[in-house]
């Protein structure tokens, strides 16, 4: 595996105290649990995706800032932060949450653009430190990033970066009811830039262009409150975010969804992405849930 540097090897974000293994808590919500990088690398040396532009790079200390004020806000809402160092050779490694698929016990590994694919040892090697069964996808897959778990049921992205025949997969695997939301184009090339849990069972958020007609079906199926996003608000991330039931961590620029989100009694944390969102990435993209919980006993 190629040596991380200095910087990132002494990077800011520590892995907070130590705990019980992570499948073996009791979880009985979401998003208490987190796998972070840092930005000490970050930058765009490719473009994968309609908002990194190589002659626009992020301003560095800008973006450190953004993400150790993400982290912090985490760490604010009680939410438990593990931690792995970025590489030299990995702009994108800032972006967690599609290195894998985490449930319990087990993690399936992302299988994203070749850009993208210097990540994975890294992330695998943290995983199985960390006592997790880690599977590798058999097909493109661009993890979390268009895996959303809502309870039992899993939110499954295809169309631009997952291929369709990873549902049947991750349901096997992982034991979810998968449904799935095909995005329309390669605007939303993930789909937690279009849809969002909000309260699991309860609540989703999505935006209805950014989904094809038999999908929007599907949700709107499902029985939950379903808030409608404007293209522009999810252009602007604003879907991109992390809730755990009871605070929402989202980027700033979405005013009518916070505001949506507060009439249902939910506080609501608004930071600044703007350097991040020159990767293509928001605040959920920046985390990979390690506490999805199990299928609730028969």
């Amino acid at each position: 595996m190629p040596r991380r540097d200095a910087a990132a090897a002494t990077a800011p974000q520590q892995a907070d105290s130590v705990h019980p293994p992570l499948h073996k808590r009791d979880n009985r919500s979401m998003n208490n649990a987190l796998l972070v990088s840092d930005a000490a690398h970050f930058r765009v040396d490719y473009e994968i995706n309609p908002y990194m532009h190589t002659d626009v790079q992020p301003d560095h200390a800008a973006a450190v800032s953004e993400h150790e004020a993400i982290v912090a806000a985490h760490r604010t809402a009680g939410r438990r932060i593990e931690y792995v160092a970025s590489a030299p050779e990995c702009p994108d490694m800032v972006f967690t949450a599609n290195a894998a698929l985490v449930r319990g016990g087990r993690a399936v590994l992302g299988a994203p653009p070749p850009e993208r694919k210097a990540e994975l040892p890294y992330f695998q090697e943290w995983l199985i430190n960390n006592d997790f069964d880690v599977l590798e996808a058999p097909y493109p897959f661009s993890g979390q990033g268009d895996a959303l778990a809502c309870g039992d049921l899993l939110l499954a992205g295809h169309g631009q970066r997952t291929d369709r025949r990873m549902h049947a997969v991750l349901g096997r695997a992982l034991g979810y009811e998968v449904v799935p939301l095909q995005t329309v184009s390669h605007r939303w090339y993930d789909l937690d830039l279009a849809v969002a849990v909000v309260e699991p069972g309860r609540t989703l958020a999505y935006c209805p262009q950014a989904l094809d007609g038999p999908s929007c079906r599907r949700l709107r199926g499902l029985g939950m409150d379903l808030i409608e996003v404007n293209v522009e608000e999810a252009a602007r991330f604003a879907l991109n975010l992390i809730s755990d039931g009871v605070t929402v961590t989202m980027t700033k620029g979405a005013p009518q969804l916070a505001a949506a989100l507060r009439e249902r009694g939910l506080r609501v944390v608004e930071l600044d992405t703007t350097e991040l969102a020159k990767g293509g990435g928001g605040v959920r993209c920046t985390a990979l849930t390690l506490d999805n919980p199990l299928p609730a006993a028969s």
